[in-house]
């Protein structure tokens, strides 16, 4: 375990000019706050947070070993190129670390990020073939996955059972001194992007240690914060969260800020002004520099995608990056929270009142959300499953994305742990990994019981997976993905034995339902179709299944959970030759011009006697719709219904004994449902255990004959009358939303 330093700072550190700003505080720690530290250090020891002097000496020898070989490479291809004996014998190459390892704040078991820097006669392309090859050939070395398309390429390997991410970058010079200064900027002229990128990381790294007045107190104070954010669920910056090299910076900053202080006083100062932070006001940790190599940098000023960053941390090298890119709303909030309460509870133990131990508690994350999307992926070899599960993961983003931009959604949180099913992996079967996003549903006191779709999020996410799938030829007929939306109580057959025990849910039957395991298989069958012809249609389009039998579900969540297969399923509706809005979808705000809701655009049946330009509209987005008002055949000549006299709406029924529905005559004296009254403002309609409309045809309800007239009086407890309607404007065309498919998308209803 590495000794560090009693958080004396360095003598007159502080007078050199670090950050944008100058200090708020000089104070030298206290005796109280050296013992404070000396506790935190105890607890991370006692966490096994810090590696062993033997692990570390293991690490350098395999770095010796992968910079010898690299030298070796460098050399041999340049005699296959003929080039001149001089240039050969004083020829060489680099092995830089970044990230972590480079740091000084690795945990066990941590992969080292590092750099391949080589002369000028050797190519990329070089790199991933002949130098891969000797990979290869190499004792100790294990599971080479070359990553040649990614966004910053690199090759990932084991070398004598540590996992190393080796990046690559060609500079412009015949040989590459072993006192080689990346943190200039002159190495960066005449380079592609590929090498700029690879360089960034050991750029960001030697740049963060040269701007913190003290490295060793920097190192524990970020070694707590980075153990912090991995048991809240906050590390992760493919999804959205906060990576490493954001961390870093953070901390950084703060060590800027209080260049004297103890790491301890560094933690609590951390949660401090971070929980406090005015975001999207940018996190600097120098001023950035003007360089002639026209780069593009972070600007809001001048690029108008980064005025859409809404937790900007700007990378101190040239050239200057967000590093929080993939931040989103919920992501963003849920951090905030999670700093606020790290503040109260650092304040806590700083009072006395509790140990470090409190502020590393791993949260309860299921039960925190009520609902759940579960992302299922599915491949048969290991080499497969890696591969697969990796575009999975840079992919979520895009889901959440979608789901965020869903008006009935206020938050939605993912579980950056994949777990595997404790069914199959044991089994010996498929390799099956999973995602849970916790979804909270905005609540409603008019309307309580809407159904929410999400067949268009669902929808769009598969087939950006799928496609990248394709592009890249990764994907194979075993690998699949598969999605659920669940309640908390639905977990329990897929979540490990460790985890229900830690969440405190009740353990059921371990494994899936057979009538689930069905419509899995079903739904990937016909996800599969679709995307063999996605070249052929647009995106998010899935094949038609008119033969789909209806969702027969009577659980709270139609078609969810037990209909896994509702998600993969269901093309748009169509009307008068165009392409309509899924049942669900998001509505536009209702006008004058096209009615309020619940007016005639919002029912089946006096949509079916409306001019052939205007859309139907459903009575309920539920899968349970039984028997839907007839409408009018095709063909048959359809007339502008006349306006009748104004007439009271007649009394409501008394419910019927054993829990059913309210019954509430239609404008013709026929049962209907209470269930299809709908909210003001609200098109989505409500779904219940037993949504039902009138069945008998009959013509238009009635209209007042001024469009002043006020709505009926207040509902009853048990039912609610019809309202007076107001007539329609005779300009315009009325936009409403068609029946859904029976089986058309995942639903959950807003109000459970």
């Amino acid at each position: 375990m590495p000794k560090y330093g009693s958080g004396q700072s360095q003598p007159h550190l502080w007078q050199i000019h670090l950050g944008i700003t100058s200090p708020i505080s000089l104070a030298t720690p206290t005796e109280e706050e050296l013992r404070s530290s000396d506790l935190l250090q105890e607890v991370m020891q006692q966490l096994k947070v810090f590696e062993e002097v033997v692990e570390l000496e293991q690490r350098l020898a395999v770095l010796g070993k992968l910079n010898h070989m690299v030298n070796r490479w460098v050399r041999d291809f340049a005699e296959a190129k003929d080039l001149s004996p001089s240039i050969i014998e004083n020829i060489s190459a680099k092995i830089c670390t970044f990230g972590s390892f480079r740091l000084g704040v690795h945990n066990k078991d941590a992969d080292i990020d590092a750099l391949c820097v080589a002369p000028q006669h050797v190519d990329r392309t070089d790199f991933f073939t002949s130098f891969c090859e000797l990979l290869k050939e190499t004792n100790g070395v294990t599971s080479i996955r070359a990553v040649e398309d990614a966004f910053v390429p690199l090759i990932r390997f084991k070398f004598d059972g540590i996992e190393i991410d080796l990046l690559f970058a060609r500079l412009n010079m015949q040989s590459i001194p072993k006192k080689l200064d990346l943190r200039n900027d002159n190495i960066l002229r005449n380079l592609d992007i590929r090498c700029i990128r690879s360089l960034n990381g050991c750029r960001v790294t030697d740049e963060i240690l040269h701007l913190v007045p003290n490295v060793e107190t920097f190192r524990l104070a970020l070694h707590a914060v980075k153990l912090w954010a991995k048991h809240h669920g906050l590390y992760s910056n493919i999804l959205g969260f906060l990576g490493g090299v954001s961390w870093s910076m953070l901390v950084a900053r703060i060590c800027q800020l209080y260049p004297c202080a103890t790491a301890s006083t560094l933690l609590h100062k951390f949660f401090l002004v971070f929980s406090q932070w005015e975001w999207p006001k940018p996190v600097l940790l120098k001023q950035p520099e003007f360089s002639r190599l026209n780069l593009p940098v972070w600007d809001p000023r001048v690029n108008p995608t980064d005025r859409c960053h809404l937790m900007p941390i700007i990378t101190p090298s040239y050239p200057q990056q967000n590093s929080t890119y993939n931040v989103t709303v919920s992501s963003r909030a849920i951090v905030t929270a999670a700093l606020r309460e790290g503040l109260v509870v650092t304040h806590q133990i700083l009072l006395g009142q509790a140990g470090w131990d409190k502020l590393f508690e791993i949260p309860n994350f299921f039960q925190k959300y009520k609902h759940f999307i579960v992302l299922t992926s599915h491949a048969a070899k290991q080499k497969q499953h890696l591969e697969w599960v990796g575009l999975v993961e840079s992919k979520i983003r895009i889901l959440l994305a979608n789901l965020e931009r869903n008006d009935f959604i206020s938050l939605v949180h993912i579980n950056p742990k994949a777990f595997p099913d404790p069914v199959k992996n044991e089994a010996g079967g498929d390799h099956v990994q999973r995602w849970f996003i916790g979804i909270v549903f905005k609540k409603s006191e008019s309307s309580p019981n809407i159904s929410v779709d999400l067949t268009q999020d669902i929808h769009s996410f598969m087939d950006t997976v799928y496609k990248q799938a394709a592009t890249m030829n990764v994907s194979k007929g075993d690998m699949k993905i598969e999605a659920a939306h669940l309640k908390r109580k639905q977990l329990c057959p897929f979540l490990p034995t460790h985890i229900l025990q830690k969440e405190g849910l009740s353990e059921g039957a371990r494994g899936v339902p057979k009538s689930v395991s069905k419509q899995l298989r079903r739904a990937d069958k016909e996800r599969r179709a679709s995307v063999k012809g996605a070249q052929q249609r647009p995106a998010g389009l899935p094949q038609a299944d008119a033969t789909s039998p209806q969702c027969a579900d009577t659980e709270d969540f139609p078609c969810a959970g037990s209909a896994v297969a509702a998600l993969h399923e269901g093309p748009p509706a169509t009307a008068s030759g165009r392409s309509s809005p899924l049942a669900g979808s998001l509505p536009e705000p209702p006008t004058e011009r096209q009615g309020r809701p619940g007016s005639a655009a919002a029912s089946p049946d006096r949509a079916s006697r409306s001019p052939p330009s205007a859309l139907a509209s459903v009575a309920s987005t539920s899968s349970l719709l039984k028997r839907p008002c007839s409408a009018v055949p095709e063909g048959e000549p359809q007339s502008p219904p006349k306006r009748p006299k104004q007439q009271d709406p007649p009394p409501a029924e008394k419910p019927r004994q054993g829990g059913d529905p309210a019954i509430v005559p239609c404008h013709e004296g026929h049962a209907m449902r209470a269930c299809e009254q709908r909210a003001p403002g609200v098109r989505v309609p409500a779904a219940g255990a037993a949504d039902e409309v009138c069945a008998e045809p009959h013509p238009p309800a009635p209209q007042p004959l001024a469009p002043s007239s006020r709505a009926a009086p207040p509902a009853p407890a048990v039912a609610t009358p019809l309202r007076e309607r107001r007539p329609r404007s005779p300009r315009g065309v009325r936009r409403a939303t068609p029946p859904p498919h029976p089986r058309s998308g995942l639903s959950a209803r807003r109000g459970d």
